[in-house]
């Protein structure tokens, strides 16, 4: 990225999953010239404090208005910086902004609007378990929030027999504390019952906790809302380890030819 200007700007800004030795340089450096920044109460929370800056946190279902305020005090002339757990631009803050630039004022458009990747919930999680993205993946938010769950459960049975490896986004919440339960019901019809499943809960803080179990001993409540779950392919495999260490999760590169086994 280009160096940021004394004029106002907007960076959407990646606070990875959790400890401050994730969070990028490049997203550090933003932060540390930001004027206001604009998010989620506790992502807001996180950025440490320094003087003259506004903090602006929000409740958790704002987000178009939280962009609308961001979008407006970048064309003010301040230093602005959204920030979003993870990276901004999956299931997060920067699809917000630019549906709140493209249906608000037209000036907005011309702001010098910047997107900073982070580390995500997916990537962290399966760096935690050993490699289990290595081949085709995809990830589903299980929230019904925006979009019927209907539609969730469509997606989770196309990428089940796609035999994609499967992330999923916002398992579990305390408006929403059955969806998983649904959403592994539905995978068992479809994934071998000794299929690997990651539970990968607060990565990289110090309550961490990440279980691998089988699909069919999957339990729904073992996810939070600060959970990620990583449903493996038929072609992710476990690598045992001595003394009691968990067992390395990966999904080989390479898949088998149509019609193989």
């Amino acid at each position: 990225m280009t160096a940021l200007t004394d004029a106002g700007w907007l960076v959407i800004a990646g606070l990875g999953p959790g400890a401050a030795r994730l969070v990028t340089p490049e997203v550090s450096d933003a932060l540390a010239t930001a004027t206001d920044l604009v998010g989620y109460g506790p992502y807001v929370a996180r950025v440490p404090a320094r003087e003259n800056v506004v903090r602006h946190g929000s409740d958790n279902r704002e987000e178009i208005d939280r962009a609308r305020l961001a979008l407006r005090l970048a064309a003010e002339g301040r230093r602005v910086a959204v920030v979003s757990s993870g990276d901004p631009g999956v299931f997060a803050m920067a699809a917000a902004v630019f549906e709140a630039m493209e249906a608000g004022d037209p000036a907005w458009r011309g702001l010098d609007v910047r997107v900073l990747p982070g580390v995500t919930a997916m990537t962290a999680a399966a760096a935690r378990a050993g490699a289990p993205l290595g081949h085709d993946f995809c990830a589903v938010n299980l929230s019904d929030n925006l979009k019927p769950w209907d539609l969730v459960e469509r997606r989770l049975t196309l990428a089940a027999e796609a035999d994609f490896v499967i992330a999923l986004y916002n398992p579990v919440s305390k408006a929403r504390p059955w969806q998983l339960g649904r959403a592994l019901e539905l995978l068992r019809t479809v994934r071998a019952a000794d299929t690997p499943v990651v539970f990968a809960t607060a990565v990289s803080e110090a309550h961490e906790r990440v279980d691998t179990v089988r699909l069919a001993d999957a339990d729904p409540t073992r996810a939070d809302m600060r959970t990620l779950v990583i449903v493996g392919s038929s072609q992710t495999r476990l690598i045992a380890r001595p003394h009691g260490r968990a067992a390395f999760v990966y999904t080989p590169r390479s898949a088998p030819s149509a019609g193989t086994s």
